[in-house]
This record gives C-alpha cells, sequence and structure tokens, in this order.
C-alpha cells in the first residue's frame, strides 16, 4: 500500500529534482534513495532463501569449483 506524504524542500533543490530525475519520477528517487535507511532488511532469511535454491546453489558450486585453478596461473 502506498501512502502520500507532503514534503517542503528548498525551491532549488525541487526545481533539480525535475531537471534531474524528471517530475514524474521524483518520488520513486526518494523512496530509493531512503529505503536503506529506513527499512530493515532480514539478512538471514534472505541468505535461508538462496541456501534453500538447489538449482541456484548448484550453479554457485560449480562456478566456484571451476575457479579454483585460476588462482595463482599468473605469469
Amino acid at each position: 500500500m502506498q501512502k502520500k506524504l507532503t514534503l517542503t524542500i528548498d525551491e532549488e533543490v525541487y526545481n533539480g529534482l525535475r531537471d534531474v530525475i524528471g517530475p514524474r519520477k521524483i518520488s520513486r528517487f526518494i523512496q530509493e534513495l531512503v529505503r536503506p535507511h529506513v527499512v530493515k532488511n532480514d539478512i538471514y532469511a534472505a541468505y535461508k532463501d538462496m541456501a534453500a535454491d538447489q538449482v541456484r546453489e548448484t550453479e554457485a558450486l560449480n562456478w566456484a569449483e571451476g575457479t579454483v585453478g585460476d588462482f595463482g596461473e599468473e605469469g
């Protein structure tokens, strides 16, 4: 659900937002800028979900094992 928020900002900042971001994209820009500072993600749950993805885990393991020989072969 979205909520409407009224902000008061300097006219110069507003004009810069309109010029750089675009008049219909300001809300999304501000939301994406602010989100990491106010919404706490549960990183452990994200890691658990990734680990449960067997296809992803198999691909990651194959990639890791395939790059092991790459180290130390420079020169």
